[in-house]
């Protein structure tokens, strides 16, 4: 767990984002669930909460932070909506739950993210999709929490995180607009 400053927690204030529904779980087919960097994958009939809403962004907005390869192959998926493009892991780039993400305004922009003692500047190139999820379009894994900043290895490294680590795929941070 990441050690929050007293400044901060007096400033910050929780916002209600409450969700917007539910998902059923389906199974995937054989061979269509990329287990990569632990990734989950959707349980046949579970209920998955959905969100259209994020926590209000602020100088230090608290989040968790999570790992994704946004490399052609990898457990994103399809290329980063952003830029219709494919990211290797080793270049610092994330994408924000649909709240935060509000329709690519923050499209290559970047974002500070701070953490383990330390910060990294990463660029916004797609959707954790808080909305949808279980299907082939989402690599049958669950939809995004609605305050997750989805990270390439390249991000956890800059944050001095060992891969060895219990904190290593899931990890409590803040961020800020760049």
């Amino acid at each position: 767990m990441l050690n929050l400053p007293m400044t901060f927690d007096n400033q910050y204030k929780t916002e209600t984002c409450k969700p917007s529904g539910n998902i059923r779980g389906r199974k995937a087919p054989a061979n269509q669930c990329n287990k990569e960097n632990n990734s989950d994958c959707c349980k046949q009939g579970k209920l998955y909460p959905i969100y259209r809403c994020s926590p209000a962004v602020s100088g230090h907005t608290k989040a968790i932070l999570t790992i994704n390869s946004f490399a052609e192959g990898g457990d994103g998926g399809a290329p980063s909506e952003c830029d219709n493009k494919y990211h290797p892991d080793n270049t610092p780039v994330v994408a924000l739950s649909t709240g935060w993400y509000s329709g690519g305004s923050r499209c290559l922009n970047y974002i500070n993210i701070y953490g383990n003692g330390n910060s990294v500047k990463a660029k916004v190139v797609d959707e954790c999709d808080s909305t949808m999820g279980c299907d082939s379009d989402h690599d049958y894994q669950p939809p995004c929490d609605n305050n997750i900043v989805d990270a390439s290895k390249a991000v956890w490294q800059a944050l001095g995180v060992d891969e060895g680590s219990s904190d290593w795929g899931y990890m409590d941070i803040y961020w800020s607009d760049a």
